[in-house]
């Protein structure tokens, strides 16, 4: 009854999966995952293509199951343990996820006349019906209000806070009247789960806000009543309603309320953190600290690196905010990433399906690592679901040259993971050009963990060895880690992240380490793809793109001889 535990839920695109862990070496001892049952795979479609959203019914369903389940697992591979010993819990999630709710904090999906409306529901991170939105917000903050910018790479994108709440107003004016605030579930499954959903309760994280809303305690906190105004009235109400203290994940939102403990098992009073985005916290499970950058690698992909807030960095154009706090407390993170790396992989198998059936993966990696580098004669562009960082354009789409009547489904396979090992290095580059120093890349999620093709080509692409997360589940690992700081050590738990991830995180003993000959090729292919990123990503190159797939051909040339 001495050993203490911590649980960490994490609300994925298709699932919620909660994960409890032994706080004193990080042993994951139950997990257990939910898939959401609402829509597509978790996700409400419609035929709009850049619509995703989430019922919110899902996650408080999920929530209760996962973690009995979790629990459940835990007594029967333990011996002795008990649901009392859990002394703290953390919670990430999607985002920019937000979710509009009435006067009481509660879903405007959960009244009969919204119940299958998707203006009512979540809208999910990867909703780009805000577009236009996003734009006019770009323009407005560039002539009124550029600091608002400066900390979020230069460019506001659709799929963040204010863009989707935008949309909203222009285009469903019932659902926009009808919401009291509007909450990215990051805040609200904590508030739901300790009773604090109510705006006058609620308790907002410098992780959301920070990276998605423009928020900063330079100007105040959200941008002021006076520029949201300017794009719709409805919006300066809105500010009104939005809480101007954002709190770091080392932050208890309060305790389990008696009636999630009776849905859970869990002991009341329970001490719950303040809730972070999934990569935020997926970067801390995987021991992320200053000179390390890490990627969590999946559907899409964010790229985290931290370093100490005792002076000021650069704002760097093209990243996805610079906010202090939102990773570790006392250090900036920032935020980068792609909007579609294992997207682009399912795409080509389920859509192109290039030997018409599903499930191709395993075979198409194997085909493919039997090629050289540059053998293929191709070059991609991984913008098959625009670009995140660092043009930050969701117009921009994926590319392919170089196909002959010759060319393979591996060739094509290949070609897709080197584009986005191409949009990596990008983003490794635009770290280093500003002063950000990456001496080790940390990798996570499902490819990191299932395709050690996609690894290497990584490594040979940026010439740096790729390591990986001992956990599987970081994400989750890390929310139970701010679990177990929020308990503190009275309780058992830590005083710091640094002490907690000391204990409770690792690295696999496996490395892919970069082929020097394979990486020489990538120097040339990648100053082909630079041309071709900023030849369709940018309105300042002026430049002629006649002699690139005449390089392709000499490439492959000499990869074949």
């Amino acid at each position: 009854m001495n050993n203490r535990y911590t649980i960490g839920l994490d609300y994925g695109t298709n699932s919620v999966r909660a994960l409890v862990v032994d706080i004193t070496n990080g042993r994951e001892l139950g997990t257990a995952v939910w898939n959401y049952k609402h829509g597509n795979e978790g996700v409400i479609l419609s035929r709009d293509p850049n619509l995703a959203r989430q019922h919110p019914a899902d996650y408080v369903r999920g929530t209760a199951l996962s973690i009995r389940k979790a629990l459940t697992a835990a007594k029967r591979r333990l011996k002795g343990f008990n649901p009392e010993q859990v002394i703290g819990i953390g919670v990430d999630t999607t985002g920019s996820t937000p979710l509009p709710v009435d006067r009481n904090g509660h879903p405007l999906a959960f009244q009969k006349r919204f119940a299958k409306n998707p203006d009512a529901m979540a809208w999910l991170w990867k909703d780009h019906t805000g577009v236009a939105e996003a734009a006019e917000i770009t323009e407005l903050a560039r002539k009124l209000r550029p600091q608002y910018l400066a900390k979020c790479g230069g460019v506001y994108s659709s799929e963040w806070f204010f863009s989707k709440i935008l949309h909203c107003v222009r285009t469903n004016p019932e659902v926009a009247e009808a919401s009291h605030l509007w909450v990215e579930i990051a805040d609200w499954i904590p508030a739901l789960l300790t009773g604090t959903e109510s705006p006058d309760r609620l308790t907002v994280g410098i992780c959301a806000a920070g990276h998605k809303a423009m928020y900063n305690a330079e100007w105040g906190g959200y941008p002021d009543a006076e520029f949201l105004g300017t794009l719709n009235p409805a919006l300066a109400v809105l500010r009104t309603r939005l809480h101007s203290n954002a709190q770091t994940v080392d932050r208890p939102v309060g305790g389990l309320t008696k009636e999630w403990a009776r849905r859970t098992g869990l002991r009341e009073g329970t001490p719950v953190a303040t809730g972070a985005f999934d990569a935020h916290l997926g970067a801390v499970g995987a021991g992320i600290t200053g000179g390390i950058l890490v990627k969590i690698m999946g559907t899409s992909t964010c790229d985290i690196t931290v370093a100490r807030n005792n002076s000021p960095f650069p704002d760097i154009p093209g990243l996805c905010g610079i906010v202090d706090g939102s990773v570790l407390p006392g250090y900036y993170g920032f935020e980068a990433g792609q909007s579609a790396v294992g997207d682009i992989f399912n795409w080509f198998v389920n859509y192109i399906r290039p030997d018409g059936k599903k499930g191709t993966h395993d075979a198409l990696a194997r085909a493919a690592s039997k090629l050289k580098a540059g053998e293929s004669g191709l070059l991609a562009l991984d913008w098959n679901n625009g670009n995140r960082t660092i043009l930050v354009d969701q117009r921009l789409s994926g590319l392919l040259v170089g196909q002959t009547l010759y060319t393979t489904p591996a060739e094509m396979y290949r070609a897709l993971v080197e584009a986005t090992a191409f949009g990596a290095l990008t983003i490794i580059n635009r770290f280093e050009e500003y002063g950000v120093t990456v001496e080790q890349v940390v990798n996570c999620g499902g490819i990191a963990e299932k395709n050690p093709f996609v690894m290497q080509i990584y490594a040979d692409v940026t010439g740096r060895p790729m390591m990986v997360s001992r956990s599987a589940q970081t994400c989750a690992l890390g929310a139970a880690i701010a679990g177990a700081v929020v308990a503190g050590k009275q309780s058992g738990g830590y005083d710091s992240f640094t002490e907690a991830q000391q204990a409770m995180t690792g690295l696999k003993n496996r490395v892919f380490k970069p082929d020097p000959a394979a990486h020489a090729v990538y120097k040339e292919l990648y100053q082909l793809y630079r041309t071709l990123h900023d030849a369709f990503g940018t309105n300042s190159w002026h430049g002629n793109l006649y002699s690139v797939m005449k390089q392709l051909i000499e490439i492959r040339k000499g990869a074949r001889s």
